[in-house]
């Protein structure tokens, strides 16, 4: 009987500033060398290391699957989100944009209450 299949999601790449080390072609490399099914990255409010990883994953055929880790300012739990569809990316991609435009110098946190539709509220 041959082992369970390991899918490892919620990684953070280098673009998770002070939080992640490795690049996203590294994290690649090292989990198909150790035997994981698939990498989920999910860096701290962005989406920056994603091409990276799809680039990489894509070259050794290797399940990726691409979300982001949304980190609030007013103490809330980090969420891990990972689209299921285009439609979702983009509301993904519209709500880090909103966030991202509200914050100060590097502190990638959301400093309001954003909705899906990229409006703050």
């Amino acid at each position: 009987m041959s082992a369970p299949a390991f899918f490892e999601i919620g990684c953070r790449s280098n673009f998770s500033f002070l939080e992640g080390a490795s690049h996203p072609e590294e994290m690649v490399a090292t989990a198909a060398r150790i035997g994981l099914s698939g990498l989920g990255l999910a860096d701290r409010n962005t989406v920056a290391g994603v091409v990276r990883m799809h680039a990489a994953a894509k070259i050794k055929g290797y399940v990726f699957r691409p979300g982001a880790r949304l980190a609030f300012a007013d103490g809330a739990p980090e969420l891990v989100a990972y689209p299921m569809n285009r439609r979702g990316w983009g509301h993904l991609c519209r709500l880090l944009s909103a966030g991202n435009l509200v914050r100060k110098r590097a502190c990638a946190r959301f400093t309001k209450t954003i909705s899906s539709n990229g409006r703050k509220t």
